[in-house]
């Protein structure tokens, strides 16, 4: 008699739970929150941008005021405080359209020529402005020297009109600057200069809420003054979050596991991996994430009047390299299925234990 109490107590204190799929009704509306943590060593915080689309590509939205940003070295440590970008125009004048092969007037620099040019050329002497072009991706190590001549300034985000330039230069180079010069210069010429670009990465995280249709989330490189060579960008980046849904913290994630002990091993998949690209293809290389996420609806009952109800969004993922004709970019095509997994507990009456323990000692007598 015993026995068999002690057998009918542990079934009544066993927690049963009733698994069906059912259409999936949110009730977070029609938006869905993406949370994410993403280091990219070879990409500069200072054109990493973040941006949403459908699953088509159109209605391309990019986000900032949700985004934060940190520069990191190559062993993802960050080395400084949030980085900010500063403002730019929103048009930048070119002044007329030219031949891209026309050199005239410029002096095209290497290591040797440059090395040549700063200790024979004077401007101070000569008086006059020696314009000259580089290949960042070529002479990669002359682009990497703290200093690039005699004189030390931030980097120029103005127009590139003939006019703006030449008045840049002129105040750049004016040894004994003169205050009619500089109200010149103050009023005719609206030069945005900031600090170049450092080297190293970024580290990205925030979140941004999207419709709940197939779509990308994209994270490539952009800036209205500079131009990028496809060829030498390495979109290598480590996942440390990223998440769907709202966030669940670990207390009542582990009080849900006691009702299905499978749930949560795929809230957050991709945590903790890295893909990195260690140029064994060729150039132009996208890291495309494709993920299937499918949400998980938990009711658990506590008595007779009380339920609560805990959601979150589980996902396969799977990975690949290809090659774009574009700039490389890291994408995440994300899709969300009609279904969802429900999970109840089945709630056992006490009047239904008493009456077992009953029919126990009744039966043995």
């Amino acid at each position: 008699m015993m026995f068999l109490f002690g057998m009918e107590l542990n079934d009544y204190l066993t927690v049963s739970t009733t698994t069906s799929i059912v259409v999936d009704n949110s009730s977070d509306g029609d938006f869905l929150r993406i949370d994410f943590n993403i280091s990219f060593p070879a990409l500069s915080c200072e054109f990493a941008s973040v941006d949403v689309s459908d699953v088509l590509g159109t209605n391309r939205l990019n986000l900032t005021k949700t985004i934060r940003k940190f520069s990191i070295d190559p062993h993802l440590r960050p080395t400084g405080a949030e980085f900010h970008s500063g403002p730019l125009p929103h048009y930048i004048k070119h002044g007329d359209e030219v031949d891209e092969e026309t050199n005239e007037g410029s002096v095209a620099l290497n290591s040797a020529s440059f090395d040549k040019l700063s200790h024979q050329y004077d401007p101070e002497v000569d008086g006059r402005i020696l314009l000259a072009k580089v290949d960042c991706t070529e002479e990669v190590d002359l682009c990497r020297r703290e200093t690039h001549g005699h004189h030390e300034h931030e980097s120029y985000y103005g127009d590139r009109d003939t006019d703006t330039l030449v008045k840049t230069m002129d105040y750049l180079v004016d040894s004994i600057p003169q205050e009619d010069k500089k109200i010149a210069l103050e009023d005719k010429s609206n030069v945005t200069k900031r600090p170049a670009p450092l080297s190293g990465g970024c580290r990205i995280e925030g979140y941004v809420r999207v419709k709940k249709v197939p779509g990308n989330l994209i994270i490539s490189a952009r800036s209205g003054s500079h131009s990028f060579d496809a060829s030498k960008m390495n979109m290598s980046h480590v996942i440390s979050h990223l998440s769907f849904g709202k966030t669940v913290s670990p207390q009542v994630l582990n009080d849900v596991k006691r009702l299905i002990p499978y749930l949560g091993r795929s809230h957050d998949k991709l945590n903790g991996r890295s893909f990195i690209n260690h140029r064994d293809l060729d150039a132009n290389v996208t890291i495309e994430h494709y993920l299937q996420v499918v949400k998980t609806e938990v009711v658990t009952t506590k008595s007779s009047h009380d339920h609560r109800i805990i959601e979150e969004y589980e996902y396969t993922a799977h990975s690949s390299l290809a090659q774009s004709v574009y700039i490389p970019v890291a994408k995440f095509h994300f899709e969300l299925s009609p279904m969802q997994v429900l999970v109840t507990e089945d709630s056992k009456s006490f009047s239904h234990f008493l009456t077992n323990v009953c029919a126990i000692i009744g039966g043995v007598f």
